[in-house]
C-alpha cells in the first residue's frame, strides 16, 4: 500500500511540471518528465469476513402447521361448502338469503358480494387467516378474514379484522 501511495504522489508531482526535488523529510520520489512509469496491477483483496452481528441467524424450522415455502392460497377443504346463519339460509337457492355463505377454494360468496382470497397469513386444516378483496354493490374493499371450522366441520366461525371490520363473530351452520 505504501508503494502505491508513493507512486501516486510521484505521478502527481511529475504532472505539475518541472523537475522538482522532494522537500526534505518527505517520502516522495522525483521522476523525470520523459520517463514512463507503470504501476503494478492492484491485487484483488478478499471481501472482509462478516461480523457475527451481520450473519443471519438460522431460520427456525417450520411448525406442523407451516409449509417450508409460501402458504398455498387456497381455503382448506374442511371449510368449503354451503353455510347458513339460520336454517332458512340452507333451504333456499345458494346466495338467495342474506345469511347464506358459499366457500370455495378461493372465494367467499355472500348474498350481494364476493370475496377473493389474496395473501394467506395463517392456515391449517380447519382454519385460515387471509386478506380478501371484496366486490359488491358497485364497490370494492379489502378485509382480513378469519375462518375457523368447529364442531367437527359442522360450524364455521367468521371474524373480520381491520378498519371498518364488522365487530364480533358470525357462527354459520353447514348446510346438508
Amino acid at each position: 500500500m505504501r508503494n502505491t501511495v508513493m507512486i501516486v504522489a510521484a505521478l502527481t508531482l511529475a504532472g505539475c511540471g518541472g523537475d522538482r526535488e522532494p522537500a526534505p523529510g518527505n517520502d516522495t520520489i522525483a521522476i523525470p518528465r520523459n520517463e514512463t512509469v507503470t504501476t503494478p496491477a492492484r491485487p484483488v483483496q478478499p471481501a472482509p469476513a462478516a461480523s457475527p452481528a451481520a450473519v443471519a441467524s438460522p431460520t427456525p424450522s417450520p411448525s406442523a402447521t407451516e409449509d417450508a415455502g409460501p402458504i398455498e392460497a387456497r381455503i382448506p377443504r374442511t371449510l368449503r361448502g354451503r353455510w347458513g346463519l339460520v336454517a332458512a339460509d340452507c333451504k333456499s337457492v345458494p346466495g338467495e338469503h342474506q345469511g347464506s355463505l358459499v366457500v370455495s377454494g378461493e372465494t367467499l360468496r355472500f348474498y350481494e358480494s364476493v370475496g377473493t382470497l389474496g395473501t394467506v397469513v395463517e392456515k391449517d386444516d380447519s382454519r385460515i387467516v387471509g386478506d380478501f378483496i371484496f366486490e359488491g354493490e358497485g364497490t370494492t374493499w379489502k378485509r382480513r378474514v378469519v375462518l375457523d371450522g368447529q364442531d367437527g366441520g359442522k360450524t364455521l366461525v367468521r371474524r373480520e379484522q381491520g378498519a371498518d371490520a364488522m365487530p364480533g363473530a358470525l357462527r354459520y351452520r353447514r348446510c346438508a
